[in-house]
Order: C-alpha cells, then structure tokens, then sequence
C-alpha cells in the first residue's frame, strides 16, 4: 500500500533520468490515469501523495533486473530513484512533513513493471553505442590459439612483454593511448543535435592506427585489451569504431575486449580465457564525462578570457581543486591567532634524584582543562603558584592493552599521500613510476614482467590466491605468531567508489625488493619497496602496547595531573618495517613512541603512594593557522569529498602547476595571484562549478550511468542547461565590475605595497589609484582611474615566480596555394595560426588554436587546416565532418 502521513492531493515525481521517464519536461504532477497506463495497475486512491519509491522487502534477482531497466538502484534493503540529485530523503516531495511508504508483494511490483514483450525485443535488437552486434555474441576463449590474432594494448612496453609471452600466433601492437579525441574546437559536442560530437584523429596517431590496421591483415580475433578502467574501455571502443566505418573488420572477425589486471604470463593467458564484449555502460560514461568537460570548459573558458585576460581554461575537476587551495589560504590570511598556556611538571618517588614522573595538568578548581583553557599568562601564575604550595600522591591507575590494526593495502590515492609522505615524490611522478612496474620490467635475458597490479584503483580487496601467498611469506620469514589467523578483508567506504580492481600489490610477493637492486632504479626500487611492505603488513597480526595511566592530585583532589607510560608486547605487522629489506627505506610512520623507563616507572606505583613535586613549567602557546595542502593531504581531501577519480588525482595538480595557478614551494602548494583571481571569479559567478559538491554528484551520477542506472544523453541535457544559463547570466558582466569586485576582495594584498595607504595619484594629483587588468595579455596592475588623460601606473602585480613567457613567432611553412608564409603566434588569447605578414591597413587572416591542442604538434598541414575551416564558417559553409550521433 502507498501512503503518506498527511493525506495532501496526489502527485507523482519521476527521477529526472529514469527511463520509465517520458515526462522529463512535464513539472506538473502526473495524473492517476496516466500512471495507470505506465503501471498497469488499478486505479489508485485519490487521497494519496507520491514523491519517493521505497521497498522495504528484498527483490528476487529477476525483479533486480527490472529495477535497473527503470532506473532503480538498491542500497541494502531499499529500493530508491537514482536521479541527478541522487538518493531521495524518505519525505513527500509535495508536503513538507509527510513520510511515504510503499510495502507491495514482489509478484504486484513484477506485473507492474514488466515491459511489452515487443518493447523487449526491439530494445534487445538495438546496436550497443554504434557497435555491431550479433543477436547472439557468445565469445570462446581465446587461449590457446585457434588462429592469428591481434591484441591491442596501450604502450609499446607491455606490448613487448606480452608479446614474449603469447608466442608467434599472436601479434600485439600498442596504440599509444587514445587513438582519437574531441576536436579541439568549438562545436565538436553539439547539444542541439541530441549531443552528436565530432571526433580527430591526431596526425601523431595516424600512423599508431596504420600498424593496427596492417596487423589485421588474415587475423581471425581483434583483442581489445587497453586498461582496465573507463578510459581503457573507451580506447577499445574508438579503435573499434573507426575500423568499421573504414570497412576494415570483416564480418567474420572476432572483436573481444579482455582485461589484465597483472601484467603476468598466467594472468595474460587467464584473462584470454575470458574474454567479453566492450562494456556500452562503460563507454557511455566515458562520452557523458568527456562532453561534459568539454562543454564546461569551453562555455566557461571564452567568458574567463574576456573578463581576465590571460587566464587559462577552466576545468571542471581543476576549478574544484583550485577553490579547496584558494580557500585554505584565505582561512589562512584571516586567521587570529590566540594565546594560551600548558602546565607540566615533574614528579619524583622519592626524593630528587629518583626517576622523574613527567605529567601533564588535566584538572583545576575540579574542572577539566581543554586546550585553551588557560589563556593568560597572569592566569597560568595563579595555577603555578597554587600548585607549588600543595603536596601530591596517587589516586587512580589504569592499566590496558590496545592493539593497533594493521595498515590497508594501497589504493592509488594513498600510495600517492605515502609516497609524498615518506619518499617526497610528487602524485605525478609516483604514477609515472608505478606506470612503469606495472607494464612490466626486464628482469633477465628470459624473463620480463609487470612487478605490481594494476594502479588506478579504489578497491581494497587482494585476491584469495595471493593473500593465502602473502600469509604463507609472512609465517616463513617471521614466524606463525605474525600471520593473520585468515586473510584479512577491508573495507573503506570511499565517496564514489567502485572498486571494480584489486588494491595495488606485488604480483609476485617472493620477489623481495633486494632482488631487484640493479634492476630498478633507486626511485623505482623505493616505489617497489614501500608497495611490498604495505601489502606484506596489511595480512600481518595487530601491534600490540602494554599501556598504563596514572592521575594525581593533591589532598583536595581538584588539582590533577596525568602521567602515562608505554611498551611494545608484541610486534606484530611493524615487523615489516624493522626487515632488513625495507628499514633503510620505509619505516612505519604510524609506530608508536613506546616509553619503556615511563611504563616501569609508573608500574611501581600504588594508589595512595605519594609524590615529590619537582620541577614547574609553564609554557605559552599560539594558535596556529591551518596548514596549506601538500600533495598528499590534497589527495586525500579530494577522495573524501568524492572529486576526481584515482586516473585523475595527478593530472589535476598537474594542470594546476602548468597553469601558474598554483606553485610547490617547500613541498606545499601555494596559490599564485592568478589562481586566487580566477577562484574568486569563478566562486562569484559560476558558484556552482567549484562547488564541491557539483563536482561529486556529478561523480556520482557518472557512476551511475557505468552500472546502467542513468540514462547519459539524459544527465548531458540536466548539466548543460544549468551551466549554459548561467554562462548567458555572465556575459552581459563588464570587466570594470570584474575588477571592482576583485579589488574588494584582495584590497589588503593590492595596496599593501603603496606609501602611507595613500591612494591618490602622484601623477595627476585628481585621480584615484585603482586595481586594473591589462587587455594586452597577463598583467594586473595598479592604475590611475583617470585613464586615457593620466596614464600614470604605480606597479603591477604577480606572484614572485610569475613570469610571462616570451613566445617567437615560429614559421610553419608557406601556403601552397598562395605562396605565403603562415606563421604560429601568441597573442593576448593565447595561440594563434596567421597567413601572412603584419602590414599596416591590412589585416591578415588568423585562425585560434584551442587551449586543448600541444602546439608542438602543430605543422604546416594542421594550420593550413584552421585556416581553411576558420574561411568555410565565415562564408556560412559547414565544413565536411564526420559526426556520430550517439
């Protein structure tokens, strides 16, 4: 039965991205008739509110499938919409205090949800994503061989590896990444024809693509085995789809998509035994995510240009992380500190000379002391002097024995925080490292492999092979005392998670890294060492501490202090980190500070035995501000709050540093000026970009559409109308307002330069200095507001290591139809390609190069291109594409 607590008028409300969802645009309830025809159910009493969908009892795994064909997702024991807002509250959306429940048997909601059997069939016999698919693709293994076939990986070095372990029926090419990508244009994703893009081919991948081809050549399988996450899925299905629309894939070739997630003979031939189809689910959250940033960014970035020249684009992830630094150092510029006071002294048995008894002061006046407490030096006398004049003995003792659990195995955003931690490496430069263990190393003339699983991962759990490998190391080199009486499991909920991969281990844990030394490199073998001692610990028994507490006061018993003691009673995982193996390199950072002469100390005392005071000593404090993020603890704030994926952490510091909107100094990262403006910029106009929780829905969303919950084309539409109507609320802004607003913000950082804050100008004596930006490329400087009549300027403003780069005009070639020369040049915009030299009263014609292409690669022909599809739009032509409506 439906109901709801308040008896309001009817009204249903569908998920805006369900596809039982035929009225996406209809706000308006949905009357009973008409639900009628979608359930087909009896008519529904007139008394009752809809506004959530809850099942309180387990469906039957027939019935799961077609909570999913609905756009229903299950968490434990309820059933609720998956829309753009995510998880719907248990509340009637129509009234504000009404509680819905729905409790029907499982064979009701089977009759009501079941589609038309034609409906079925037709949805059956649609083609996946632009795939051709067979009826009825049952794929075989494909190990061993039964024929030739081509096995298309990523980098040249695992195809090398691979290739010395499949043998000559195999021939595995590398495709070196993506083939193609979004054109680097405006209007390669197109909104207004049902999201169709435009996709280019890289004069660098041409010849890439040329090898695949030629392999296949009398190939009876393609084996699309690209990495195992969304962007390898993507890979496998671009490759795919530009070989049928150049007719190369004959009807009876196989196309199997496989998965390593180890780069291992037996892991290879294994994953060939199972091979799939490319995943549409996958791959359509691929699309949604890579238009969607391409939408963001190129709405978002003309805007940017306009109202701060100079400033490059804005990324959706970036904009997010940018906003958490720019924040923290805005908490840091307004913060207080306070003054506050600590007490400790030190006890003695005896007399003097004995053992000393350090405590700290816990209790005053019988009222607990927090941290601030004593906040005044006067104050902290009036205590010193109080606790000198009394005499002290032992009121309580409390002895326990904590365990702590052994560590979790890595995941690529903690290997990135341990590794910064530990070894100092930068998120960038440990995911080259590890990139490069996992695609396999040449250990002997006879041997290569990967020496680790595959690293961009959230998933904690180890295989039961390997864990049972790990226990069986552990009981050999340390005893049976040390291994985890089974194979430990962990579970960490992260934000977003999907734990489709294992967690980053060795893939031969017997490989220790002192047999690798003159193998690796000194980084690498570090990278290796800290990877193999965390997997080894994480299967390890719990350290265990003998720990004791003691408080003591004074005859009154409102004057406390507590004094503890420490001593390690069983070792337990911090075994690892005393091996000979990994103590030069690694040591466990979480290993507790045991005090063994404290514990023996502290352990001969009884309750009621009295104390000598010794020494008192006060100790002023100040608050400090909160500490700016290193790469590791932005790592970890951008896991919590569900930003970015674990193939994205590097990339957006990254893009942050090559930007100059963020600079490492002392391994923290400071925003530049540039990074505050355009933070503040986005934060007052396109709030909802850098927002935090804008970008983890989105996530969340995402996710939703690689479990085939969420229709893609369908979250494209909910997005891009949001930030569209806000780019268009924008552009009407003057950047005389941009720079007001600005200069309110930054005013105690952009006049602190001027003589006696007086911001009259020196040059005209009439006019107010005022923070400018400079329509002539990256500046921001302090001016008068009389301009063009004083043109004084006082100084510009950037950070210490700002510099704007010089750029040469670079000649590409000459035209071939004109004969003149075509130049590459940077103008206050950014790049640019020009047909021709600068005359006066003439203007030559240029072409923009988008933010999103490396003009290293630009040659003669790419340029000659721009140019051509700059003319064709101006003469109201389009330009012959290839468009694929998805």
């Amino acid at each position: 039965m439906w109901s709801c607590s308040s008896f309001t008028a009817p009204t249903i409300r569908l998920p805006k991205h369900s596809l039982l969802n035929p009225f996406l645009n209809n706000p308006s309830p949905i009357p009973h008739k008409m639900w009628k025809t979608l359930s087909k159910t009896p008519p529904l009493p007139k008394n009752l509110c809809f506004g959530h969908l809850g099942i309180s009892q387990t469906p039957s795994p027939p019935l799961k499938t077609r909570f999913s064909q609905l756009g229903l997702r299950q968490n434990g024991d309820l059933l609720s919409f998956a829309g753009v807002l995510g998880r719907f509250p248990l509340k009637c959306h129509r009234c504000p205090v009404g509680i819905l429940s729905f409790q029907p048997s499982p064979r009701w909601f089977s009759s009501a949800v079941k589609a038309p059997k034609a409906e079925r069939k037709k949805k059956e016999a649609k083609t996946k994503t632009g795939l051709r698919v067979s009826k009825k693709n049952v794929l075989g293994p494909l190990y061993p061989p039964s024929g030739k076939s081509v096995v298309v990986v990523e980098s040249v070095t695992k195809a090398g590896v691979i290739q010395r372990y499949l043998g000559d029926m195999f021939e595995v090419v590398p495709s070196y990444g993506h083939i193609r990508d979004l054109a680097g244009k405006s209007g390669s994703v197109c909104p207004d024809n049902d999201f169709s893009m435009v996709w280019e081919v890289k004069s660098t991948s041409k010849a890439h693509f040329k090898s695949i081809k030629g392999a296949l050549d009398g190939a009876e399988n393609l084996i699309l085995a690209s990495d195992p996450d969304r962007e390898g899925e993507a890979i496998a299905w671009h490759i795919t789809q530009m070989l049928q629309e150049q007719g190369i894939l004959k009807e009876n070739t196989t196309v199997a998509r496989v998965v390593f997630h180890e780069i291992t003979e037996s892991a290879i031939k294994t994953a060939l035994q199972s091979p799939r189809d490319i995943d549409v689910n996958l791959v359509n959250a691929y699309l949604a995510r890579r238009a969607l940033d391409y939408l963001i960014g190129f709405s978002i970035s003309p805007v940017l240009w306009r109202k701060l020249p100079g400033c490059p684009s804005a990324g959706r992830v970036q904009s997010a992380a940018l906003a958490l630094i720019c924040n923290r150092e805005l908490e840091i510029d307004q913060f207080k500190p306070d003054e506050y006071w600590s007490l400790g002294v030190t006890f003695h048995r005896d007399d003097k000379n004995s053992n000393s008894i350090p405590s700290k002061l816990t209790h005053f006046n019988s009222e607990k002391l927090e941290k601030m407490s004593i906040g005044s030096s006067a104050h902290a006398e009036a205590i010193k002097q109080k606790v000198s004049l009394s005499k002290f003995k032992v009121i309580n003792i409390k002895s326990s024995r904590p365990e702590r659990q052994p560590p979790m195995p890595y995941i690529t955003s903690t290997l990135q925080q341990d590794s910064a931690n530990r070894l100092q490496f930068s998120a960038v430069y440990t995911m080259m490292l590890a990139q490069k263990l996992y695609e396999g190393v040449k250990l002997s003339d006879n041997e290569t492999a990967g020496l680790i699983t595959y690293i961009r991962t959230d998933g904690l759990h180890i295989s039961k092979e390997a864990a049972e490998d790990i226990l069986c190391l552990i009981s050999k080199r340390y005893g049976k005392d040390f291994a985890s009486k089974s194979p430990r499991t962990f579970f960490k909920k992260v934000k977003n998670s999907q734990e489709a991969h294992e967690a980053i281990r060795p893939t031969n844990i017997r490989r220790l890294p002192s047999s690798l030394v003159g193998i690796l490199d000194d980084d690498s073998l570090k990278l290796y060492t800290l990877i193999w001692s965390r997997a080894m610990a994480c299967q390890m028994e719990s350290t265990i501490t003998d720990m004791i507490q003691i408080d003591i006061a004074n005859a009154e018993e409102d004057i406390v202090f507590r004094s503890t003691g420490s001593r390690l009673r069983f070792l337990g995982y911090q075994a690892v980190y005393k091996d000979g193996e990994v103590a030069s390199i690694v040591s466990d950072l979480n290993e507790g500070n045991s005090d063994v002469e404290a514990y023996e100390v502290l352990s001969s005392l009884k309750v009621k035995d009295s104390v000598h005071l010794g020494m008192v000593d006060l100790v002023q404090h100040f608050t400090k501000p909160p500490s700016r993020y290193s790469e590791g603890t932005l790592v970890k704030r951008l896991e919590d709050l569900g930003i970015g994926r674990p193939s994205t952490y590097a990339s957006i510091i990254k893009v942050l540093q090559d930007r100059n909107y963020v600079a490492k100094k002392n391994r923290v990262l400071v925003p530049e000026f540039r990074g505050r403006m355009v933070s503040v910029f986005l934060s007052a106009y396109f709030s909802e970009v850098v927002d935090y929780s804008f970008t983890a829905d989105m996530e969340t969303e995402l996710d939703n559409v690689s479990s085939g919950v969420t229709e893609w084309k369908g979250l494209l539409k909910d997005y891009w109308s949001r930030v569209s109507k806000n780019c268009d609320f924008v552009g009407p802004v003057t950047v005389r307002e941009v720079e007001g607003m600005l200069e309110k913000t930054f005013e105690n950082i952009v006049y602190s330069s001027l003589p006696n804050e007086n911001r009259t100008c020196p040059s005209c004596s009439v006019g107010t200095l005022k923070f400018k930006v400079s329509r002539f490329g990256p500046g921001y400087f302090i001016g008068c507001d009389q301009h063009p009549k004083c043109k004084y300027i006082f100084g510009k403003i950037s950070s210490e290591d700002e510099k704007p780069e010089k750029f040469q005009p670079k000649l590409l070639g000459l035209c071939p139809d004109s004969g003149r020369k075509i130049y590459l040049k940077k103008g206050p915009f950014g790049f640019y390609v020009q047909l021709g030299e600068d005359k006066k009263g003439h203007k030559p014609e240029r072409a923009s190069v988008s933010q999103d292409i490396n003009t290293d690669d630009i040659q003669l022909e790419e340029a000659i291109k721009l140019l051509s599809s700059k003319r064709m739009s101006r003469r109201g032509r389009s330009k012959k594409k290839v468009a694929i409506k998805l």
